[in-house]
């Protein structure tokens, strides 16, 4: 019997996610490994079915092929990571013993160049890896290489000048958004079946819904490497809510100092009907689109078919107010980029975006007591928030107010008013949660009339990330999602 068919029947025995459940043809993709979450390649490598090397040389194949096309990597270490696989890594107890992984272009990997997706640092190769992709290792994940990502991960959309634009799998002239926009082209297109993100203003969700993949944000300081004070946090893609589930717990603080309990990993639905909030509307009361109105709309009737109480609700947060110290936070980390640059000694406008650069200027334009002001903002929004989700057990909202824009439409040259005024429309759903530090997932649940994924945004009080797992396993059951095989 062929490998190939050894293969295909391997998977079909484990009931695997991503295959005839999900509606795709297990003959269609070259390679039939393609189709398979993590979980299901793990399970293949602790039969003995194939090991950590097939698996690995096969994603790389399949980088190899599709790459090129669309941009998802830009950096890779195939050798290392054969030699790796080759080392074997034994199922231990981690959860994806030799399933091919790969980390975002934010986070240190030795031997790998880690460039932010900046001009400024293209040479820079550090000599350790990050304390989050060492535990993801320990967990057995082989990274093959880093993903794409926009300058400093400062846009929705990852169309960066060093590298050029990944390209969403759906519709290659779309954007497959950002910042985790790499890791999401190579998990929806198949080169690997789930890939590290990270999120400090959507950066998972906002990928995890243009392309069509289940995105969940931690709470704030809940992941291996994260801090107390940062809105930004760590996880990431999957084709799969049980691959996502498994890696949080694999991944999640279990020292003394973690503000959370640990969790064990969610394995399926929980019988808990929930209340749940329906708000349409962004935190300035917009409207998103038709298409998604009639997307979030559809997700919330779902739940109510699933026996889930949905009323509507308002967000509790002063929009202008938000979105204007959001910007004073987001153009705090530009300005330290600028300040490197300058220390550096070379010159801002070849080493530096437009839309860095203007973000950067607006920083230094601020008063003193700007930073403390929007913490402030931050801290009531938190507040607010968590009065809302003690009324309901969960939030539903868009995730974005459009479909994925074509490229350039966000892109780092565009006039940046124009940019700024673009963005905030497009996001005006996700960065909420990240300044309040609540979980928040989007599930592709709905598509536009051209076929485009459109995500929704399920949130829930901080720590509360199992009841939203236990909700995406049932909506993963209810409504599976597919994707294109390429």
């Amino acid at each position: 019997m062929e490998r190939r068919e050894v293969l295909r029947q391997a998977a079909a025995a484990l009931g695997t996610l991503g295959l005839a459940e999900h509606g795709l043809a297990r003959d269609a993709a070259p390679d039939p490994l393609a189709t398979l979450d993590g979980s299901a390649q793990a399970a293949l490598v602790r039969a003995g079915t194939v090991s950590p090397l097939e698996l690995v040389d096969a994603a790389i194949a399949r980088i190899e092929r599709l790459n090129p096309r669309l941009n998802a990597l830009v950096e890779t270490g195939f050798e290392q990571a054969r030699a790796r696989a080759k080392r074997g890594v034994g199922a231990g107890d981690g959860p994806f013993p030799g399933v091919p992984y790969a980390i975002k272009d934010l986070l240190d990997v030795q031997g790998l160049r880690r460039t932010s997706g900046s001009r400024l640092l293209r040479a820079q190769r550090p000599q350790a890896s990050a304390e989050l992709v060492l535990r993801s290792e320990a967990g057995g994940l082989i990274v093959l290489g880093k993903t794409n990502t926009p300058e400093f991960a400062l846009n929705a959309s990852t169309e960066p000048l060093l590298f050029g634009p990944s390209r969403n799998p759906w519709d290659p002239q779309r954007s497959a958004g950002g910042s985790s926009g790499g890791a999401a082209v190579a998990v929806a297109s198949g080169m690997l079946p789930l890939a590290h993100a990270s999120d400090g203003g959507g950066s998972i969700r906002i990928p995890a819904s243009c392309c069509g993949l289940f995105g969940l944000k931690p709470s704030r300081s809940r992941m291996v490497g994260s801090l107390p004070t940062d809105s930004g946090v760590e996880h990431a893609l999957c084709r799969s809510v049980r691959d996502s589930a498994r890696l949080f717990a694999w991944n999640q603080r279990r020292d003394a100092q973690a503000p959370l309990p640990p969790m064990d990993a969610v394995e399926g639905p929980s019988p808990r009907r929930l209340r749940i909030g329906l708000c349409v509307e962004d935190v300035l009361g917009r409207p998103p689109s038709a298409e998604v109105r009639a997307a979030t709309e559809a997700a919330a009737r779902l739940c109510e078919s699933l026996g889930h109480a949905v009323q509507p609700v308002r967000l509790p947060v002063d929009g202008e107010r938000f979105m204007d110290s959001f910007m004073v936070a987001w153009s705090g980390g530009a300005e330290r980029m600028l300040q490197l640059a300058e220390s550096q000694g070379a010159d801002p406008e070849q080493v530096l975006e437009p839309w860095t650069r203007h973000l950067a200027a607006h920083a230094r334009g601020l008063p003193a007591e700007a930073l403390p002001a929007a913490r402030a903002v931050f801290a009531q929004v938190g507040r607010d928030l968590d009065a809302l989700l003690t009324r309901v057990d969960v939030l539903l909202t868009p995730v974005l107010a459009d479909e994925p824009p074509p490229l350039g439409v966000l892109g780092p040259q565009v006039a940046p008013a124009q940019l700024w005024e673009r963005l905030m429309r497009y996001v005006g759903y996700t960065p909420m949660h990240n300044v309040a530090g609540t979980p928040a997932m989007s599930v592709p649940l709905g598509r536009s009339r051209a076929g485009l994924p459109i995500g929704t945004q399920f949130a829930a009080r901080v720590g509360a990330e199992g009841l939203l797992f236990a909700l995406a396993f049932e909506l993963e059951a209810a409504r599976p999602w597919t994707y294109p095989v390429l």
